[in-house]
Order: C-alpha cells, then structure tokens, then sequence
C-alpha cells in the first residue's frame, strides 16, 4: 500500500518555506506587484507553500503567474518566440520547436519513483530511495533558473466540477512547456480554491530545462514523489518528460484509484470517442493501445473524437460507467499522420484556423513542416532536429520517429467539444485494448464476461516505440498503462477486478481486444505487410456498436466473440465502399491455435512473478487454453471461422 504523505517532502526540504507567514513574506520580495495581485486570488494554504519552496529553490530572476486570460496566453506565445524555443512557420499560428538530439522522448533509464524505505512500485519501474532523490534535487534544482523567469499555472485535469477531475500547479521555465499546457489543459485559476477543496487533493509539477545543452541530458532526471504528489524534472525540454501534468499526473491519478478509490474510480491510458449508429444512435468507446499502436488514429475514426489519449473513470449513481478526458488537446505522434488516413487532422496541420506547435519535425526551405509518411513529395532539403537535412542523409530520417504536434482539441473537424466539457461525464459502453501483435490474435474479439475483459487489458504485449530512449524488444504492456502505474502490478489488477466486478455498476461495457498488425506472412497469404490498412478502422468500431446494441450476433470461440462475415461485408461497403473477400475474413479471423496458447503462456508466466497476482486472472486463461485444446483436438490446429 501507498501511505501519502510520508517521508520529507523534498520540495519544502529544499525551499525551506515552512510557514504560511514565511511564503507569503517571500512572495513580497520576489514577485512584482502585478504577479502579487495576481497571486493573491490563490488562498488555499498548502498550494501557496508549493509556489514558495518552488522560488525559493529554484530562484527565478522573475516570476509569471498565469492566469489564462488570452493577454497571458498571448505573452507566453511571444515570450517563447523571443526566447528561441519555438519559432514561427509559414502558416500562422504554427510554430516549431526542437528538442535536443538526445531528448526526443521519455527517459525511461532516467526515469524514477521516489520511494521510502520498503515500499514497492510495479516491477516494470524504476525507483529511487526518498534520500538519493532529495540530495539529487539539493543538487541540480538549487539555483536552477538563475536568469530565468519561472512561469506558473494552475490547471484541472478534466472539466471544472467532474467527480474524477483533480487540479494541478505545473512550474516551469520553458515557454514551450507552458505554451504546451495551455493547449492541452484547462487553466482554472479562477476556479483553483474551489477544485482543490472538492476534490481534497492536487498535484504539483516543478521543471526546468536549465541550460539546454546536449551535454546536461545525461544528467537529466524526471522523478515522481508518490507521497506528495509532486514531479520534479530537470536538464530536458521533451514534453513527455517535461509536461508532467500529463503522463506524470497520470501515474498520481493511478495511485488515487488503486488506493483512494478502489472499486470506484480508475486513471486509464485510453482515447475516448464517440460512434454514431443507426437512427443517430451514439455509443462512447474508451480504449487503451501503447504508443505506435493507432490509439490516436482509432480516436480519430469516431464521429463525435473527445480525446486520444487519457480518461479517468468512475461509477456513476445510475450504475453507468462514466469517464472525462483530462485534457482539452492532443499531444499525438505525426509519423504515417497523412490525407487518406487522417483528414480531420490534417485540415488542422495544413491550413490556417488552428494554433499548432510542431515538434523534431523538419522544416523545409518555404517554412512548411514535413514528417515521413506525411504522403507529399520528399523535400529536396530542409532542417529537422539534428540540422540541416537532405534526402542523401540515408542514416537520418526526415523527422524523428517520435515528432508531435501539439492542438486543442477543438479544432479537430468531428470533436465534440460539448461532450469534452461536461462534468457529468460520457457514458462508456465499449472498452477496447489494441496491441501489435503479427501473428496472433484476430482483428476484433469480444470478451465474454468481466474478468475475460480484464484479461484482455492484462494480456496487451507491443513492441517498443520511438517514445521509449531507451527500450527495444516486445514489451509487455498490460492495459498500455503499465509504464505510468506506480504501485505493483498486482494491486493493479485488483483495481481492474474490483471496478469492472462491482456490482454497483450494473450496465456493464463490452470489453473487446484489437489488432492491426497481423501480416500476410504469418497468416499464410502471398502479400507482403499488413493484412490490413488505417481505414478498416471505421468497421471494427462500427461493428463493436452494433454488438454493443444487439444489432449483430458473434461466433462464440474460446478466446472470446468474433463477427461474422456477411456483417463485416456489409460494413466495409457502407462505411469505407471497400471489398472485403471471404479469402481476407478466413486469414485474419481463423484461430492458429499453437500461436494463442504460446501466448496464454507467456501471459500466465508473467503474471505468476507479480507476488500477489489474483487468481481470477489466471481462471480466465486456464478456461481458454483449455478450450483452445479442445477445439484444436476437434478441429486441427489451424480453425476458420467457418468451422464455428
């Protein structure tokens, strides 16, 4: 368990701002009068404090308090144009920026939960004992923003007044961390006091990018204080490690499910989006997939889009299963990102309208952003993130495989802005969980119970991504949330059991697993590459609704439902006019047995190393491996769909 709270808060230890009376003594001689006023509008005691030991550690020349009026919004955006961090493109509105050759995604070796003594994080984490971390930052984040003005904002993570939504202070001294923030979170300043005393908790972020030299990135660490809900970060200006309101909160929002809200309330990596279906009819989907997955993609297919990236989840009074989207933009990987496979997007990052900071892509020589598989012509030169470029660079790619785009939300073509504000939440009715699987599993299934669904999240395997310094190989990636849980991956799937178990929520999800990345040679066909393509993305999810509403029936096989062909037919020519042959059906829907056993079992020897591991996970694979050999000993090893 995670007792909040506990060990030396290392940011007061540093700051050495113990009082009220103190900080507030502080402030007058650190802040100008405007800030001063500004600040006074802040009275919650605890997050005052935070601020103080934050300047007192940190000792900015200046301090800016944003208050998220357009003016403030305004001066950030030139302040960070004046500064260097971003710079203008040639369509207005847009801006680039380039991180460091070696900070271009998340640090996962540099990456730490600072733990006390004999405290547990999940085996796939990196920890730090609390008395490394408080030397590291007495170290490094002393003086850190010495010539420097520290910018500070206060944020909710998720729509003013949600049940799930928690606020959040995020201190930095990159304009381009708090341009970032302003796209992609809502500034409550106004609403701070009110939001802290609701929800009884907030999260605080403190980073500074310091010099920004290559040679400071070794020295780099991002660190999350379980205990008191605080990040530091520092030496880096990549928002992955930088913008912890985002994935750096969202391992604090884990903490808060799993051992404040337990059964109640969970913090899921998952896009979330609506389907319309017959009759105007719309169905909520929430689904988890790892980075280069197509999470942003499958959001992008939905025709009412709310977010491609985070949810938090809670059982509402009337049993439903209700979620909001944290943020109010998209932070998405621009590599593949192209006409045919994302219009609505493209719109936004090809024409004026939208306020857009690109990141690690190149620029060419008419100051147009271009990223590999953006479906245009290859410049005959232009500059990326480690300098000038050219075709001839064979070694260099045009944009680094991690390049982002930063957007509200809002001006994405299907966003439902409305949906993404209220309080009250969505309605989820359909949980999906995507991996990168070749050879495996099929396009869709369905799950037939809860715990089979929670199985599905659990079973998630992908290979490492351009996101990760630092990793390679295929990782297990349980629910795709597995790299921003702190606790064990045993109180985890507790957490997953006793939500989707709880008998409060009686209108249950369909839980269902996706894959786009089975290929022809693993499937026995004479192509080469996937056995499908971007767009057949549209007829998994418009199948789910329809199952999801009884619309459609399923062939029931032991790993779960899978549809049958004449709906699936029909779907492709109504929804993308696309022929779909019983010859294609057959070689993405039948079971190769030996390939789903070998992976039941490395799913279960997995699990059987997290002490703890609940015994309903393994009941579930024992039922399909069980299943899976009996049908092989009726049917052979390879089954068609047919044959069911």
């Amino acid at each position: 368990m995670l007792e909040f709270k506990k060990g030396v808060d290392i940011l007061s230890a540093v700051g050495g701002v113990l009082t009220i009376g103190e900080a507030r003594q502080l402030f007058e001689q650190r802040l100008d009068r405007e800030q001063l006023a500004r600040l006074a509008k802040i009275t919650n005691e605890e997050a005052l404090l935070k601020v103080a030991n934050a300047i007192a550690m940190c000792e900015p020349d200046q301090v800016f308090i944003h208050t998220g009026s357009e003016e403030d919004k305004a001066f950030v955006r030139r302040m960070s144009l004046e500064k260097g961090e971003e710079k203008e493109l040639a369509i207005a509105g847009h801006t680039i920026h380039f991180d460091l050759p070696e900070d271009q995604g998340r640090m996962v070796d540099q990456t730490f939960y600072i733990a006390n003594e004999g405290e547990q994080v999940s085996s796939l984490a990196k920890k730090e004992l609390r008395d490394q971390s408080h030397a590291y930052v007495r170290e490094h984040m002393r003086g850190i923003m010495r010539g420097k003005t520290m910018l500070v904002g206060f944020y909710s993570r998720g729509p003013v007044g949600a049940k799930a939504s928690i606020p959040a202070i995020e201190i930095s001294s990159s304009t381009y961390v708090m341009h970032s923030a302003e796209l992609l979170y809502r500034n409550c300043f106004a609403d701070f006091d009110a939001e802290v005393a609701r929800r009884g908790e907030f999260f605080t972020n403190v980073h500074s990018e310091g010099p920004n030299r290559s040679e400071d990135v070794p020295k780099a660490r991002i660190y999350m204080d379980r205990s008191w809900q605080t990040t530091f970060s520092t030496f880096c200006t990549y928002a992955g490690n930088t913008l912890l309101m985002k994935k750096g909160n969202h391992r604090f929002a884990s903490d808060c499910a799993m051992y404040k809200h337990n059964g109640e309330e969970l913090s899921e990596h998952m896009f979330i989006t609506g389907m319309t279906g017959p009759g105007g009819r719309k169905t909520f989907f929430a689904g988890a997939a790892p980075s280069g997955c197509g999470k942003t993609t499958t959001a992008m297919v939905g025709s009412d889009f709310v977010g491609d990236d985070l949810a938090q989840m809670w059982i509402e009074e009337d049993g439903t299963l209700r979620a909001v989207n944290p943020e109010i933009g998209i932070f998405g990987i621009i590599e593949d990102v192209n006409q045919e496979g994302d219009p609505y997007l493209m719109k936004c990052l090809r024409q004026p309208g939208a306020e857009v900071i690109f990141s690690n892509v190149l620029v060419d020589d008419q100051g147009k952003p271009r990223w590999v598989g953006d479906g245009e012509p290859v410049p005959e030169k232009g500059v990326n993130y480690q300098g000038e470029w050219t075709p001839a660079m064979t070694k260099v790619p045009m944009s680094h495989p991690n390049s982002r785009c930063t957007l509200r939300a809002e001006n994405v073509g299907n966003h439902n802005q409305a949906a993404n504000a209220d309080p009250n939440g969505l309605v989820i009715e359909v949980i999906t969980y995507s991996g990168r699987d070749s050879n495996t599993m099929p396009p869709i299934w369905v799950a037939k119970n809860m715990d089979a669904g929670v199985a599905i999240g659990a079973s998630i395997v992908s290979k490492a991504t351009a996101a990760e310094i630092g990793a390679s190989g295929v990782n297990r990636q349980p629910w795709a949330n597995t790299p921003f849980v702190a606790g064990s991956l045993a109180d985890y799937l507790d957490a997953q059991l006793n939500f989707y178990g709880n008998p409060r929520m009686t209108r249950k999800p369909t839980m269902a697993g996706l894959n786009y990345f089975l290929t022809h040679e693993a499937r026995g066909g004479t192509g080469k590459g996937l056995l499908g393509e971007k767009r057949d993305v549209h007829v998994w999810l418009g199948w789910l609704e329809l199952y999801t509403h009884g619309d459609v029936e399923a062939i029931e096989t032991p790993i779960g439902m899978i549809p049958k062909y004449e709906d699936l037919k029909r779907l492709f020519t109504e929804k993308i006019n696309k022929e779909y042959p019983l010859s294609l059906y057959t070689m993405q829907f039948s079971l190769y047995i030996e390939n789903v056993i070998a992976r039941i079992d490395l799913q279960e020897a997995a699990w059987r190393k997290e002490a703890g591991a609940s015994e309903r996970l393994f009941a579930v694979y024992a039922e399909q491996k069980a299943g899976l050999l009996q049908l092989k000993a009726e049917r052979g090893e390879i089954v068609k769909p047919q044959d069911l």
